[in-house]
């Protein structure tokens, strides 16, 4: 939106990836000439250039495109806390409260696996449930490990 009330396409430029620059540069071309011809043009430009905004920018993180989502839709505890962190300078606050998050989330899965492994080993539907849990456990922690060890997601690079 700063974007189009500016008039100035490289203020949305750095959302998107290279490759899908160009689209989105003609997009606003076009939706600047059509934000001229009254209310209802301007609310069908603005649409049609969020959309391919979007599209483009979840492209490049090699997600699909699912839709614009309403304004105001909870993102979760994380992402303002992500936000608060590069306003201050210290990456502590997030840290810790994902520490406390895996922290809490492990203890959780393992009490669930050592209450199932006390009755292991009785009927068939029981070493199952606890055989379940323990392998879900391992599965969790190796993807949970995976996404610490991985690039923030495709097309959005740490250089750290």
């Amino acid at each position: 939106m700063k974007a189009l009330e500016a008039k100035d396409v490289t203020l949305v430029l750095p959302y998107v990836p290279k490759e899908g620059e160009a689209e989105v540069v003609r997009a606003f071309e076009k939706v600047t000439q059509a934000r001229q011809d009254g209310a209802v043009t301007r609310e069908v430009a603005d649409l049609y250039f969020f959309e391919t905004v979007v599209r483009i920018h979840r492209a490049g993180e090699g997600a699909p495109y699912t839709g614009l989502k309403p304004a105001g839709l909870s993102v979760g505890p994380v992402i303002p806390v992500a936000e608060r962190v590069l306003e201050s300078g210290s990456p502590d606050e997030l840290a810790a409260m994902l520490a406390d998050a895996v922290r809490a989330e492990g203890k959780r899965r393992f009490e669930h696996v050592m209450h199932l492994k006390r009755h292991a080993g009785g009927s068939v539907d029981e070493t199952r449930r606890y055989v379940s849990a323990m392998l879900g456990l391992q599965v969790w922690s190796h993807k949970l490990y995976g996404c610490i060890k991985s690039e923030a997601h495709a097309g959005h690079h740490d250089h750290g």
